[in-house]
């Protein structure tokens, strides 16, 4: 007798309690899904961003991932990099939404020449030379209007204070903005 109240008490706890186990179960793997999806959609879309053909150190692309939406920010000098970078993150699995508010730079011949200098005399210092190397460098020239920003990162402070000094030097520009950022030592 005793064995079937025992038998009756462990049916009873399968009976109630399994459901809830297995829908707890199932909820923490989405969970932790959650967390993987996001880190694996950032992931993705920097991949997407940098394998983009026209991305240059004359432009800075940004992004920021919450959940299934991309933001996308920073700016251009061609439009259509704008509109494929959107179409590539879009491309993405698990991206539901896009925000597209990369800005297009004006059109100016002057510009252009002030991106040039400034490309010439930054790295042709031989501490800033490596920083040219790849496809697309980690520091990025951005010119509106005469004013020149200097985007990324360096290894030292003494890196980041000659890209300043020799964007600074370059005739034309109107101002610097030096917004590197040490990620080493100083």
């Amino acid at each position: 007798m005793r064995i079937s109240k025992w038998a009756l008490v462990l049916a009873a706890f399968l009976v109630f309690c399994s459901p809830r186990v297995a829908a707890a179960q199932q909820e923490a793997p989405a969970a932790r899904g959650s967390a993987q999806s996001n880190s694996a959609i950032s992931r993705e879309v920097r991949h997407e961003l940098v394998m983009l053909p026209w991305y240059s150190v004359f432009d800075d692309l940004a992004y920021s991932v919450n959940g299934y939406r991309v933001t996308l920010v920073g700016q251009v000098v061609r439009p259509s990099l704008r509109s494929d970078a959107e179409v590539a993150v879009k491309s993405i699995e698990g991206v539901e939404g896009v925000d597209n508010q990369i800005e297009v730079l004006p059109l100016s011949p002057n510009d252009d020449q002030i991106r040039r200098a400034e490309f010439r005399a930054i790295y042709s210092q031989a501490s800033l030379q490596r920083y040219a190397e790849g496809a697309v460098p980690p520091n990025h020239i951005v010119v509106k209007n005469g004013h020149v920003s200097l985007e990324g990162a360096v290894s030292t402070e003494a890196d980041k204070d000659v890209a300043n000094i020799q964007a600074n030097g370059v005739p034309g520009g109107f101002s610097v903005t030096n917004n590197l950022v040490v990620t080493g030592g100083k």
